[in-house]
């Protein structure tokens, strides 16, 4: 095994990591065992992802409507959203 400087110092105090000791890093998934991977929830790198992430500001509202539909309500606006662009068009919206 090679020698490797130590992360904590004499301190107990984790010393900064250098361009060298990020080069060694391996992704978890690479490591971890599945068992682990499974009760941390960590998802492999998908393959080709399928949305795009994005800060957006909404009224309260609609926030607290779609909330209390439970687990995955942001999926549920975007297909709302996917099912309003069937009929409209953003641009034909008046602020």
């Amino acid at each position: 095994m090679k020698n490797y400087l130590p992360l904590i110092d004499e301190q107990g105090e984790v010393r900064e990591l250098t361009e060298k000791d990020f080069a060694l890093m391996l992704p978890a998934e690479e490591v971890l065992p599945l068992s682990l991977l499974k009760t941390l929830r960590i998802r492999g790198r998908q393959k080709a992802p399928t949305k795009t992430k994005i800060t957006i500001r909404l009224s309260p509202e609609v926030v607290e409507q779609f909330r209390a539909t439970g687990k995955h309500w942001q999926s549920r606006m975007d297909a709302a959203m996917k099912n309003w662009l069937i009929d409209h068009s953003p641009s034909d919206l008046r602020l």
